[in-house]
């Protein structure tokens, strides 16, 4: 059995390292979407692109070695079997949170995997020009969970409407 688990990040930049990872927002998707995780992550750096600058909300940040501890136990928690990571654009949103789950707690509970739910799309429409924004019901807030959540209800609408065979993963 696989536990779907939808994230959505924030970061300063294009690259972990020198950029930073500044929100991470995750559920689990099933029918309820109320297992949820939101953390904001001080910034790691000094360095920022001007134009991603506001996406950063340091209320409450933590460092980013208690954030990704703290996701760790939270999936470990609320996973009921292998968690699989699902992102909207999962080139961006895994990078960072595979480097700062290895960089900063030396371990990813997440495996080497992650799964798009772009790519997921355009193969359901048969067309590589199928756009997952068209499922949108509101524009993306650039607030990680709120994100991930609505994410994460396309994903359902994909599975309830066209992918009837995703029931048994």
């Amino acid at each position: 059995m696989k536990t779907y688990i939808m994230v959505d990040i924030e970061a300063n930049g294009p690259i972990p390292g020198d950029y930073s990872m500044t929100s991470l927002g995750a559920v689990i998707i099933d029918e309820k979407l109320n297992k949820t995780f939101k953390i904001n992550i001080k910034p790691i750096s000094k360095k920022f692109d001007p134009n991603r600058r506001q996406f950063v909300d340091e209320t409450g940040a933590v460092d980013a070695k208690e954030a990704m501890q703290k996701f760790k136990e939270w999936i470990l928690k609320n996973s009921s079997g292998e968690p699989v990571f699902i992102s909207d654009n999962n080139g961006f949103d895994w990078m960072f949170v595979c480097w700062y789950f290895w960089h900063f707690i030396e371990e990813n509970p997440l495996g080497y995997n992650s799964q798009n739910l772009n790519s997921l799309n355009k193969g359901l429409n048969k067309d590589l020009r199928s756009k997952i924004d068209l499922l949108r019901k509101r524009e993306l807030t650039h607030d990680a969970l709120e994100d991930a959540k609505d994410n994460a209800k396309i994903f359902l609408e994909l599975k309830k409407n066209i992918l009837r065979k995703i029931s048994r993963c």
